[in-house]
C-alpha cells in the first residue's frame, strides 16, 4: 500500500517536456508569493501550501489506509474531510471520495460543491455562514485516491471528479 500523488500542478504543469522522455515538468513554484512576510513568500526551505501531502493512516502500528486529495490548498482540507468520513461515518473509500466537499478560501466564505443537498446549504446560511455553491463542473475541490485495508483484502477508490481508476495487482 502506498500513497503517491502526481505533482504537475495546474493543467499539465509547466508545459515543458524533457526531450525524448515524455516527462512533463511541474509548475508548483506558482504557489510562491513575492510579498515580504506572506506565508508563501519565496525563501530558503519554504514550501507553498500546495506542497504534496500524501496521507497514510495506521492503527496500533498497522496500515489502515493510504490516500491523498490533490488540489492545492484543498489538500489539507480534503484530507480532514476524508478522515472525518472514515472516523465518524465508517464510509468505504469510494463513498468518502464521492461525497460533496467544502473548502474555505479567502475569508469567511464556505465554498461547497453543487451536489451538496440544498437543505444543508440552507441550514448553513441560516446559521450565518456565507456559502457559495460552485458550478457543477468545478475542479476546485480536489481529487482523491484511496486504498483501505479491510479484513478481507483491499478496497481502492478513484475520484469521479477526474480521470483515473483504482487498480490492484
Amino acid at each position: 500500500m502506498v500513497s503517491y500523488i502526481q505533482s504537475n500542478y495546474r493543467g499539465f504543469g509547466s508545459g515543458v517536456v524533457v526531450p525524448g522522455t515524455g516527462i512533463a515538468l511541474h509548475n508548483r513554484g506558482a504557489g510562491f508569493n513575492l510579498k515580504p512576510g506572506h506565508a508563501n513568500c519565496v525563501a530558503p526551505g519554504k514550501q507553498p501550501m500546495h506542497t504534496i501531502i500524501p496521507g497514510f493512516v495506521t492503527r496500533n502500528g498497522e496500515p489502515v489506509m493510504s490516500f491523498g486529495v490533490m488540489g492545492g490548498s484543498m489538500q489539507a482540507q480534503g484530507h480532514v474531510q476524508m478522515m472525518a468520513r472514515l472516523a465518524a461515518f465508517g464510509q468505504n473509500p469510494q463513498a468518502m471520495s464521492d461525497a460533496p466537499r467544502f473548502r474555505v478560501e479567502h475569508g469567511p466564505v464556505v465554498n461547497v460543491e453543487a451536489h451538496l443537498p440544498p437543505d444543508v446549504v440552507s441550514t448553513l446560511r441560516g446559521m450565518g455562514h456565507r456559502v457559495e455553491v460552485a458550478p457543477c463542473d468545478s475542479l476546485e475541490f480536489g481529487s482523491a485516491q484511496l486504498i483501505y485495508k479491510a479484513p478481507f483484502g483491499y478496497i481502492a477508490a478513484s475520484d469521479s471528479r477526474r480521470d483515473g481508476q483504482a487498480v490492484g495487482f
